[in-house]
């Protein structure tokens, strides 16, 4: 069985437009059951763009094998969204495919997450399965389809409902983990932003549920497999969403147009793979810090 497709959309018509036209164009597309997640007008100013967005992605319902549509009556905002909506679907049918409103696939991106949602399905050291790969020079001379990360990706992504159904949502153990440095490197194998991330979450600064999703990920010690070629591009990059960070390094990316057979067989961590994303990843914290930093400056200049 193939693993239901879950979009999650708000107010970016165009966006939403260009998701769903890459998305219908899989090879699996019309194979595939979708569930669209239409989230509630924040403010009255949103409302008309909501109502836009939803009146499009009924268009092509016919574009898949069967297309629910679940509209929120109320903001949730995306975090409330994700896990709410997440939870539903794969409670019902053990495993999922996640997009949002501003993720460009290639056609072979279900088929690739098909393969491999069935492929690790019984291999309980991997967490979950990311379609995007940011540009990596470690990845020139890679010879594998796939590689291993500590860290999951929320661009274009699938997993499982025994590893979902494991996460504590609030976090209840973070007084524990925050004084407890070998969990905290642990952690940051995957980045040095990824604590600081949980500490804003913690304190309400941001409202992520991929964080607490890295999290958990950390804490089960289990892996996310990516793949060599990129399958997503994220066009979210022009000040429409809530992206911060190095643009240049996440947002361009070469995107997989040629079709081919996965070999996920005899994968293992790679170090320079490993260490590359881990300097990309911490490098964003200090680009945030930088920033702060030039705000500080500017209002006190």
């Amino acid at each position: 069985m193939l693993a239901p497709i879950i979009l999650f959309v708000y107010n970016r018509e165009e966006h939403t437009r260009k998701t769903l036209e890459a998305l219908k164009m899989n090879f699996l597309a019309k194979e595939s059951i979708l569930y669209i997640f239409s989230d509630g007008a924040k403010t009255e100013k949103d409302q008309e763009k909501v109502w836009s967005v939803r009146s499009l992605v009924k268009k092509y319902s016919s574009d898949f094998f069967e297309t629910h549509i679940v509209e929120a009556d109320k903001n949730q905002g995306l975090a409330a969204s994700v896990i709410s909506g997440v939870s539903k679907v794969i409670e019902e049918y053990g495993k999922v495919i996640v997009v949002e409103d501003d993720i460009v696939t290639s056609p072979y991106f279900l088929t690739y997450m098909n393969e491999a949602l069935n492929y690790y399905a019984d291999n309980k050291k991997i967490w979950s399965i990311s379609g995007y790969t940011m540009p990596m020079r470690s990845l020139r001379k890679y010879k594998k389809d796939v590689f291993l990360s500590y860290r999951a990706s929320s661009w274009g992504w699938g997993t499982w409902l025994d590893r979902w159904q494991i996460i504590d949502w609030e976090i209840s153990d973070y007084n524990e983990f925050r004084i407890n440095k070998e969990r905290i490197c642990k952690f940051e194998r995957g980045g040095k932003d990824l604590p600081c991330m949980l500490e804003d979450q913690r304190q309400g600064k941001i409202d992520s549920w991929a964080i607490r999703w890295c999290y958990w990920q950390s804490k089960c010690d289990m892996l996310t497999i990516y793949p060599r070629v990129s399958l997503v591009q994220n066009i979210g990059y022009d000040g429409s969403g809530t992206h911060g960070g190095n643009e240049e390094v996440f947002g361009n990316c070469r995107v997989a147009r040629e079709a081919k057979r996965y070999d996920f067989s005899d994968v293992e961590l790679d170090r320079k793979i490993t260490r590359e994303f881990y300097e990309i990843y911490s490098a964003t914290l200090w680009f945030r810090i930088k920033k702060k930093i030039r705000k500080i400056l500017k209002k006190r200049g």
